[in-house]
């Protein structure tokens, strides 16, 4: 059986950033160190890290008194972070930079007097935390539907931004529906939209021309995951999410010559790793790469992990 990896997949810079303040952060203070919610959609990345000495909450509530706090990569509202300053606990900001850019492009759009919409996913954390980062009402829309419903007059200046996680195909038909419902509307240049959403996504349209079945490595609240399966669906190649290589189905290979995987942005390769382990149990295969994009993007850590 063929095995063709896409390129690029697994771990976005943001992703690395993020891991990275945690573990510099438990070498530095020693454990426990307390994150916010899931640093990064992933089971595998969180057990590894919670064994290494790192608490996971919810809520701040759960935060002893002077615990270093760390805020995972799909940010955080104000009053998560008004609540940490109040508590006065030493706090490491993990939000992507890609997502602390949106959030001052909502806060730019709201002081110029424009109405402000968001295209997301309604209940994902990023989602939660750029609507509580903007110092205004924000209108979430999840589809073209959602645009239809808007009730705001169509002469109204309004301004969209878009969740990181989706890419400029997701959201193009919804930004297309604004476009034609409002007279007066400015949304971010589309080269603004995340870079690594956009690569992982082209890749699995490559990857989906070479193979019969697609194998798509991540979590199941993973949103950038679950986005390219449904890539792979949609342009006609059987598609599944999966974990690692303990989910994989020898039922969906039957009739298989080449296999695709790829991986969300927040699977390590190590998984990606297990699942080829897993096709050499069914049956001898060769693995090769598919020639991608580079990614060489690198986000600088927080200076209190970086001095001295």
């Amino acid at each position: 059986m063929e095995v063709f990896l896409a390129q690029p997949r697994g771990f976005c810079a943001g992703v690395v950033r993020a891991i990275e303040i945690v573990e510099r952060a438990l070498e530095k203070y020693g454990p426990p160190v307390y994150v916010r919610h899931e640093i990064v959609h992933n089971k595998y990345v969180v057990e590894s890290l919670k064994k290494k000495g790192a608490i996971f909450v919810e809520d701040l509530s759960e935060v002893p008194a002077k615990a270093v706090t760390v805020f995972s990569a799909h940010g955080v509202a104000r009053s998560v972070e008004e609540e940490a300053a109040a508590r006065d606990l030493p706090v490491l900001n993990a939000t992507c930079p890609l997502v602390t850019k949106v959030h001052n492009q909502g806060k730019r759009y709201i002081s110029k007097g424009r109405a402000l919409i968001l295209i997301g996913h309604a209940g994902h954390p990023e989602v939660e935390g750029t609507m509580g980062q903007v110092p205004a009402p924000v209108l979430l829309v999840q589809s073209v539907e959602d645009v239809a419903e808007l009730t705001l007059p169509t002469d109204t200046p309004v301004a969209y931004i878009t969740q990181t996680t989706l890419s400029v195909d997701d959201t193009r038909d919804i930004i297309g529906a604004l476009q034609a419902k409002f007279t007066d509307i400015q949304g971010p240049d589309t080269r603004d939209i995340c870079y690594a959403t956009q690569n992982r996504q082209s890749a699995v349209r490559d990857l989906s021309k070479l193979v019969d079945v697609i194998l798509v490595v991540g979590a199941a609240n993973s949103s950038n995951s679950n986005r390219l399966r449904e890539i792979g669906t949609e342009v006609g190649v059987a598609s599944y999410l999966i974990a690692d290589g303990s989910e994989l189905n020898p039922d969906w290979l039957k009739d298989a010559k080449a296999v695709g995987i790829t991986a969300g942005a927040s699977a390590p390769e190590v998984l990606v790793d297990d699942v080829i382990e897993a096709l050499r149990r069914i049956g001898p295969v060769s693995v090769s790469v598919l020639p991608g994009r580079e990614e060489n993007i690198e986000f600088r850590l927080p200076a209190e992990l970086t001095a001295g």
